[in-house]
């Protein structure tokens, strides 16, 4: 037995066994290989769509969140503005109306201050008057004591008074 020459013997029965071997494993065994290969490509196929419908839904995603992101900051800046507007206004309100009311204040008591200088101006004259009363009398029951005062008294009276 050569190793080089091939029996013819051997050759054929080698071909007929290739041959058998050869069918037998293309109607057994390639076509669930190639089906299992075609499922595996086609779920390989199916995960890379989906890996990538989930990587651009992603995106959408954080594109949505950057502007609900946005919109919310711009809604805190509104809020702010507005908050700082009524604050604002709220004191302005508060500065007129302590200032009327100030004004108020400062009018009644300026008028208090008038009526009460009226009062002490219309007692200081009651009191005058008294006094000048007082003192005038005073001086009459001295210049009356004597009665020779009375009497030129009488005549400065008399000579001071016209008679019609």
């Amino acid at each position: 037995m050569n190793l080089l020459t091939p029996e013819p013997g051997l050759l054929i029965w080698s071909s007929v066994s290739f041959l058998i071997l050869l069918f037998l494993l293309t109607k057994y065994a390639w076509k669930p290989i190639i089906h299992a290969l075609r499922v595996r490509e086609e779920t390989i196929a199916y995960s890379l769509r989906e890996a990538e419908r989930a990587r651009q839904e992603m995106v959408n995603i954080e594109k949505t969140q950057k502007q609900i992101l946005d919109q919310a900051r711009v809604e805190r800046d509104e809020m702010i503005k507005e908050a700082k507007e009524i604050r604002d206004k709220l004191v302005m309100e508060a500065r007129d109306v302590a200032k009327l009311e100030a004004q108020k204040i400062l009018s009644a008591a300026k008028s208090q201050l008038e009526q009460d200088k009226r009062a002490a101006i219309e007692d200081l004259k009651k009191q005058v008057a008294l006094l000048s009363v007082d003192i005038a009398s005073r001086l009459l029951q001295q210049e009356l004591s004597d009665p020779e005062k009375q009497k030129g008294l009488i005549k400065n009276y008399l000579n001071e008074a016209t008679f019609n």
